[in-house]
């Protein structure tokens, strides 16, 4: 008689030997291989012929609160790319599919814009990049094309007025000819391709290079990495 396939969970715990709710833990931790490939999902169930293994330095112990920043390539659909897409320079720590799960955007980029982009489960960044998003500076490159207008730069930095409310004031300088350096706070990005407009400009591309302290730097384009303890918004 075949025997019938049981939870992943019963198996682990017979396999260390442990409790069940230790079983899940280990399981959910990223630390727990079917066949050799890992899985997060205590309620898998597994035949008797399939290989279960526990991974070497496995650990109850608690995860660290993850953020990830992602090199967000122009114009593509602002989500969490695969875990095989991490930066192969990446010095963080182990991330599990149950974490990347878990990650909420912060800030978000416009539709159609590139660059940095962050997802957290740290309650410590949540807040900051919610509550306290308006304190927190932006610094973005902006490709355009047509003519400045006369003063049009200093109108860009502090002038400006949008639905009957003055926007807050930017630095804007020129990077090269059809280029553009802002750093922003308390403005949402949205609304750049709108305040290019009123000097006689037209936003052909933007990108994030910064929040914060936190640099976008080498990241490669569409691949991310993990916050690192020294870091900070």
């Amino acid at each position: 008689m075949t025997e019938e396939a049981v939870r992943l969970s019963k198996r682990v715990a017979a396999l260390v030997p442990c409790s069940r709710a230790d079983a899940e833990r280990y399981i959910e931790g990223g630390w727990v291989r079917v066949d050799g490939v890992i899985t997060d999902q205590p309620q898998e169930r597994v035949r008797p012929g399939q290989a279960v293994s526990l991974d070497a330095g496995a650990s109850l112990l608690a995860l660290a609160p993850l953020t990830l920043l992602l090199h967000q390539p122009a114009g593509a659909d602002p989500v969490l790319p695969p875990p095989e897409q991490r930066w192969a320079s990446d010095s963080g720590p182990r991330v599990t599919p149950s974490q990347l799960r878990q990650l909420q955007p912060l800030m978000p980029l416009p539709p159609g814009a590139g660059g940095l982009a962050v997802y957290s489960q740290d309650r410590r960044v949540l807040r900051k990049l919610t509550q306290d998003a308006n304190f927190v500076e932006q610094e973005l490159l902006v490709d355009v094309t047509g003519h400045l207008a006369e003063g049009g730069l200093a109108r860009l930095s502090h002038g400006l007025v949008l639905r009957g409310q003055p926007l807050p004031p930017i630095r804007a300088s020129w990077q090269s000819e059809q280029r553009l350096r802002l750093a922003i706070k308390g403005l949402d990005p949205v609304h750049v391709g709108w305040m290019c407009a009123q000097v006689g400009l037209q936003l052909v591309q933007l990108r994030r290079l910064r929040l914060g302290r936190v640099p976008l730097a080498g990241l490669p384009q569409g691949q991310w990495r993990t916050l690192l303890p020294h870091e900070r918004f």
